[in-house]
Protein backbone atom coordinates (compact mmCIF):
# COMPACT_ATOMS: atom_id res chain seq x y z
CA UNK A 1 0.00 0.00 0.00
CA UNK A 2 1.42 3.47 -1.19
CA UNK A 3 0.49 6.11 1.43
CA UNK A 4 0.61 9.88 -0.24
CA UNK A 5 0.25 12.90 1.88
CA UNK A 6 -2.49 15.38 0.64
CA UNK A 7 -0.42 18.27 1.13
CA UNK A 8 1.25 16.46 -2.12
CA UNK A 9 -2.30 16.40 -4.00
CA UNK A 10 -2.44 20.16 -3.24
CA UNK A 11 0.77 21.06 -4.57
CA UNK A 12 0.18 18.78 -7.62
CA UNK A 13 -3.67 20.69 -8.73
CA UNK A 14 -2.07 23.94 -7.63
CA UNK A 15 0.71 23.74 -10.51
CA UNK A 16 -1.50 21.92 -12.60
CA UNK A 17 -3.88 25.02 -12.53
CA UNK A 18 -1.19 27.57 -13.05
CA UNK A 19 0.72 25.91 -16.20
CA UNK A 20 -2.48 24.98 -17.46
CA UNK A 21 -3.77 28.69 -18.08
CA UNK A 22 -0.43 29.76 -19.23
CA UNK A 23 0.84 26.49 -21.10
CA UNK A 24 -0.37 24.78 -24.18
CA UNK A 25 0.34 21.48 -24.50
CA UNK A 26 2.39 20.47 -27.25
CA UNK A 27 -0.06 19.07 -29.43
CA UNK A 28 -2.52 21.97 -29.61
CA UNK A 29 0.55 23.87 -31.02
CA UNK A 30 1.30 21.78 -33.47
CA UNK A 31 -2.26 21.21 -34.68
CA UNK A 32 -2.42 24.98 -34.72
CA UNK A 33 0.77 25.09 -36.90
CA UNK A 34 -0.40 22.36 -38.90
CA UNK A 35 -3.96 24.45 -39.56
CA UNK A 36 -2.18 27.90 -40.29
CA UNK A 37 -0.23 25.57 -43.01
CA UNK A 38 -3.45 24.10 -44.84
CA UNK A 39 -5.36 26.88 -44.51
CA UNK A 40 -7.15 28.54 -47.94
CA UNK A 41 -8.75 32.00 -45.86
CA UNK A 42 -6.16 35.25 -45.75
CA UNK A 43 -8.38 35.78 -43.05
CA UNK A 44 -8.27 32.60 -41.17
CA UNK A 45 -4.88 32.20 -41.56
CA UNK A 46 -4.00 35.42 -40.40
CA UNK A 47 -6.43 34.72 -36.90
CA UNK A 48 -3.99 31.54 -36.73
CA UNK A 49 -1.05 33.23 -37.03
CA UNK A 50 -2.18 35.72 -34.05
CA UNK A 51 -3.18 32.55 -32.46
CA UNK A 52 0.24 30.77 -32.18
CA UNK A 53 2.03 34.46 -31.74
CA UNK A 54 -0.65 34.71 -28.32
CA UNK A 55 0.31 31.26 -27.40
CA UNK A 56 4.05 31.61 -27.35
CA UNK A 57 3.96 35.15 -25.22
CA UNK A 58 1.52 33.28 -22.47
CA UNK A 59 4.16 30.81 -22.08
CA UNK A 60 7.32 32.95 -22.46
CA UNK A 61 5.57 35.38 -20.07
CA UNK A 62 3.65 32.88 -17.35
CA UNK A 63 0.58 35.33 -18.28
CA UNK A 64 -2.83 33.43 -19.32
CA UNK A 65 -3.16 32.88 -22.93
CA UNK A 66 -7.07 33.52 -22.46
CA UNK A 67 -8.58 35.85 -20.01
CA UNK A 68 -11.56 33.33 -18.80
CA UNK A 69 -9.61 31.14 -16.92
CA UNK A 70 -12.70 29.07 -16.95
CA UNK A 71 -13.72 26.45 -13.94
CA UNK A 72 -11.82 23.49 -13.33
CA UNK A 73 -13.02 20.21 -14.25
CA UNK A 74 -10.69 17.94 -12.25
CA UNK A 75 -10.41 13.86 -13.53
CA UNK A 76 -8.82 11.98 -10.68
CA UNK A 77 -7.53 8.48 -11.15
CA UNK A 78 -7.13 6.71 -7.94
CA UNK A 79 -5.09 3.15 -7.70
CA UNK A 80 -6.85 1.21 -5.09
CA UNK A 81 -3.68 0.58 -3.33
CA UNK A 82 -3.03 4.25 -2.81
CA UNK A 83 -4.32 5.65 0.66
CA UNK A 84 -4.20 9.72 0.85
CA UNK A 85 -3.29 10.71 4.19
CA UNK A 86 -6.31 13.61 4.94
CA UNK A 87 -8.90 14.65 2.99
CA UNK A 88 -8.91 13.88 -0.74
CA UNK A 89 -11.12 16.32 -2.14
CA UNK A 90 -10.32 19.09 0.19
CA UNK A 91 -6.75 18.65 -0.78
CA UNK A 92 -8.29 19.06 -4.77
CA UNK A 93 -10.25 22.29 -4.22
CA UNK A 94 -7.19 23.93 -1.91
CA UNK A 95 -4.86 23.17 -5.04
CA UNK A 96 -7.05 25.34 -6.82
CA UNK A 97 -7.79 28.07 -4.82
CA UNK A 98 -4.23 28.56 -4.36
CA UNK A 99 -3.43 27.89 -7.86
CA UNK A 100 -5.60 30.63 -8.91
CA UNK A 101 -4.57 33.40 -6.43
CA UNK A 102 -0.77 32.47 -6.46
CA UNK A 103 -0.98 32.23 -10.89
CA UNK A 104 -3.32 35.92 -10.71
CA UNK A 105 -6.06 33.78 -12.38
CA UNK A 106 -9.36 34.98 -13.04
CA UNK A 107 -12.00 33.61 -10.62
CA UNK A 108 -15.46 32.95 -12.30
CA UNK A 109 -16.96 30.55 -10.57
CA UNK A 110 -20.57 31.93 -8.72
CA UNK A 111 -23.72 30.72 -7.06
CA UNK A 112 -26.29 29.51 -9.91
CA UNK A 113 -29.26 31.19 -8.04
CA UNK A 114 -27.93 34.52 -6.38
CA UNK A 115 -24.92 34.69 -8.99
CA UNK A 116 -22.41 35.86 -6.35
CA UNK A 117 -19.28 35.16 -6.75
CA UNK A 118 -17.25 32.58 -4.36
CA UNK A 119 -14.02 34.36 -5.26
CA UNK A 120 -11.86 31.67 -5.15
CA UNK A 121 -13.01 29.71 -8.11
CA UNK A 122 -13.95 26.67 -6.07
CA UNK A 123 -15.73 24.43 -5.70
CA UNK A 124 -14.12 22.59 -9.05
CA UNK A 125 -15.85 19.85 -10.73
CA UNK A 126 -14.16 16.60 -9.59
CA UNK A 127 -14.43 13.02 -11.41
CA UNK A 128 -13.36 10.34 -9.14
CA UNK A 129 -12.57 6.49 -10.72
CA UNK A 130 -10.97 3.67 -8.93
CA UNK A 131 -8.63 1.21 -10.79
CA UNK A 132 -5.91 -0.95 -9.90
CA UNK A 133 -2.25 0.03 -9.16
CA UNK A 134 -0.45 2.04 -6.39
CA UNK A 135 -0.71 5.67 -8.61
CA UNK A 136 -3.01 8.35 -8.53
CA UNK A 137 -3.20 10.20 -11.91
CA UNK A 138 -4.71 14.08 -12.00
CA UNK A 139 -6.22 15.56 -15.48
CA UNK A 140 -6.91 19.17 -14.92
CA UNK A 141 -9.21 20.80 -17.36
CA UNK A 142 -9.80 25.03 -16.96
CA UNK A 143 -13.18 25.07 -18.93
CA UNK A 144 -14.09 28.35 -20.12
CA UNK A 145 -17.57 28.92 -21.04
CA UNK A 146 -17.62 30.39 -24.25
CA UNK A 147 -17.34 26.99 -25.55
CA UNK A 148 -19.01 24.98 -22.24
CA UNK A 149 -21.90 27.30 -23.49
CA UNK A 150 -22.33 25.69 -27.22
CA UNK A 151 -22.51 22.01 -26.01
CA UNK A 152 -25.96 20.20 -25.87
CA UNK A 153 -27.20 16.85 -25.10
CA UNK A 154 -29.99 15.05 -26.65
CA UNK A 155 -31.57 11.61 -26.10
CA UNK A 156 -31.86 10.46 -29.95
CA UNK A 157 -34.67 7.26 -30.95
CA UNK A 158 -32.54 4.12 -31.73
CA UNK A 159 -33.68 4.86 -34.90
CA UNK A 160 -32.06 7.45 -35.87
CA UNK A 161 -28.69 5.83 -36.49
CA UNK A 162 -25.12 6.77 -36.47
CA UNK A 163 -26.24 8.98 -39.47
CA UNK A 164 -28.53 10.81 -36.82
CA UNK A 165 -25.14 10.65 -34.53
CA UNK A 166 -23.79 12.67 -37.23
CA UNK A 167 -26.23 14.79 -37.93
CA UNK A 168 -26.83 16.27 -34.61
CA UNK A 169 -22.94 16.92 -33.66
CA UNK A 170 -22.47 18.53 -36.47
CA UNK A 171 -25.71 20.60 -36.48
CA UNK A 172 -24.52 21.59 -32.76
CA UNK A 173 -21.27 23.50 -34.24
CA UNK A 174 -22.53 24.99 -36.94
CA UNK A 175 -25.33 26.60 -34.77
CA UNK A 176 -22.15 27.24 -31.94
CA UNK A 177 -20.79 29.62 -34.96
CA UNK A 178 -18.05 31.79 -33.81
CA UNK A 179 -18.85 31.69 -30.31
CA UNK A 180 -16.75 29.10 -28.98
CA UNK A 181 -13.83 30.65 -30.72
CA UNK A 182 -13.22 28.04 -33.10
CA UNK A 183 -10.96 26.15 -34.68
CA UNK A 184 -12.39 23.98 -31.84
CA UNK A 185 -12.09 20.61 -30.53
CA UNK A 186 -15.75 18.56 -30.01
CA UNK A 187 -16.21 15.86 -27.55
CA UNK A 188 -18.45 13.48 -28.40
CA UNK A 189 -20.28 10.56 -25.81
CA UNK A 190 -22.47 8.17 -27.51
CA UNK A 191 -24.29 5.71 -24.95
CA UNK A 192 -24.58 5.20 -21.46
CA UNK A 193 -27.23 7.30 -20.16
CA UNK A 194 -28.22 11.03 -19.80
CA UNK A 195 -25.56 11.69 -17.79
CA UNK A 196 -23.08 9.27 -18.64
CA UNK A 197 -22.80 10.08 -22.67
CA UNK A 198 -22.21 13.86 -21.11
CA UNK A 199 -18.76 12.47 -19.05
CA UNK A 200 -18.12 10.74 -21.69
CA UNK A 201 -18.17 14.07 -24.31
CA UNK A 202 -16.07 15.93 -21.47
CA UNK A 203 -13.39 13.08 -20.82
CA UNK A 204 -12.85 12.61 -24.16
CA UNK A 205 -11.25 15.93 -24.40
CA UNK A 206 -8.46 14.86 -22.33
CA UNK A 207 -7.11 12.67 -25.25
CA UNK A 208 -4.17 14.02 -26.71
CA UNK A 209 -5.73 15.97 -29.50
CA UNK A 210 -6.55 14.39 -32.89
CA UNK A 211 -5.72 10.98 -31.24
CA UNK A 212 -8.18 8.51 -32.75
CA UNK A 213 -10.42 6.43 -30.73
CA UNK A 214 -9.35 2.81 -30.80
CA UNK A 215 -12.21 1.30 -32.22
CA UNK A 216 -11.71 1.72 -35.69
CA UNK A 217 -15.96 1.79 -35.99
CA UNK A 218 -15.78 4.89 -34.46
CA UNK A 219 -12.36 6.39 -35.40
CA UNK A 220 -14.34 6.76 -38.66
CA UNK A 221 -17.37 8.14 -37.30
CA UNK A 222 -14.97 10.74 -35.77
CA UNK A 223 -13.15 11.36 -39.14
CA UNK A 224 -16.38 12.03 -41.30
CA UNK A 225 -17.81 14.20 -38.66
CA UNK A 226 -14.48 16.18 -38.69
CA UNK A 227 -14.69 16.60 -42.69
CA UNK A 228 -17.90 17.36 -42.54
CA UNK A 229 -17.64 20.34 -40.10
CA UNK A 230 -14.47 21.28 -41.98
CA UNK A 231 -16.18 21.68 -45.59
CA UNK A 232 -19.11 23.81 -44.09
CA UNK A 233 -16.86 26.52 -44.49
CA UNK A 234 -17.49 28.90 -40.89
CA UNK A 235 -14.05 28.56 -40.62
CA UNK A 236 -11.09 29.90 -37.75
CA UNK A 237 -13.49 32.62 -35.41
CA UNK A 238 -15.97 32.46 -37.80
CA UNK A 239 -14.02 34.08 -41.09
CA UNK A 240 -14.24 30.93 -43.35
CA UNK A 241 -11.71 28.67 -44.67
CA UNK A 242 -11.17 24.56 -44.13
CA UNK A 243 -10.10 24.88 -40.13
CA UNK A 244 -13.44 25.08 -38.03
CA UNK A 245 -12.67 21.92 -35.62
CA UNK A 246 -8.72 20.56 -35.36
CA UNK A 247 -10.55 17.04 -34.43
CA UNK A 248 -13.28 15.73 -33.10
CA UNK A 249 -13.12 12.82 -30.24
CA UNK A 250 -15.76 10.32 -29.32
CA UNK A 251 -16.32 7.95 -26.67
CA UNK A 252 -19.08 5.18 -26.31
CA UNK A 253 -20.65 3.14 -23.89
CA UNK A 254 -22.88 0.11 -24.14
CA UNK A 255 -26.60 1.76 -23.56
CA UNK A 256 -30.24 0.45 -23.70
CA UNK A 257 -32.52 -0.70 -26.51
CA UNK A 258 -34.79 1.74 -26.47
CA UNK A 259 -32.03 5.05 -26.17
CA UNK A 260 -28.97 6.24 -28.40
CA UNK A 261 -27.81 9.38 -25.52
CA UNK A 262 -25.41 12.16 -27.81
CA UNK A 263 -23.76 14.76 -25.64
CA UNK A 264 -21.34 17.36 -27.38
CA UNK A 265 -18.81 19.11 -25.68
CA UNK A 266 -17.40 21.83 -27.38
CA UNK A 267 -13.83 22.85 -26.82
CA UNK A 268 -12.33 26.25 -27.85
CA UNK A 269 -8.56 26.20 -29.84
CA UNK A 270 -6.99 27.22 -26.52
CA UNK A 271 -7.58 23.72 -25.66
CA UNK A 272 -5.99 23.84 -21.87
CA UNK A 273 -5.20 20.85 -20.28
CA UNK A 274 -2.43 19.56 -18.12
CA UNK A 275 -2.07 16.03 -16.18
CA UNK A 276 0.35 14.32 -13.40
CA UNK A 277 0.87 11.17 -12.21
CA UNK A 278 2.21 10.73 -8.72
Amino acid sequence: MKTLQSKEITAAVRELAMSASCDLEPDILDKLLGARDREVSGLAKNALDMLVTNANIASREQIPVCQDTGIGVVFVTIGQEVMVKGNLEEAIQEGIRTGYADGFLRKSVCDPVTRKNTGTNVPAVVHYEIIPGDKIRIGFLPKGCGSENMSGLIMLPPSAGIPGVEDYVVQKVKDAGSNPCPPVLVGVGLGGTFEKAALLAKKSLMRPLGTPNPDVKVSEIEQRILKRINQAGQGVMGWGGVNTALAVHMETYPTHIASLPVAVNIQCHAHRHKEIVL
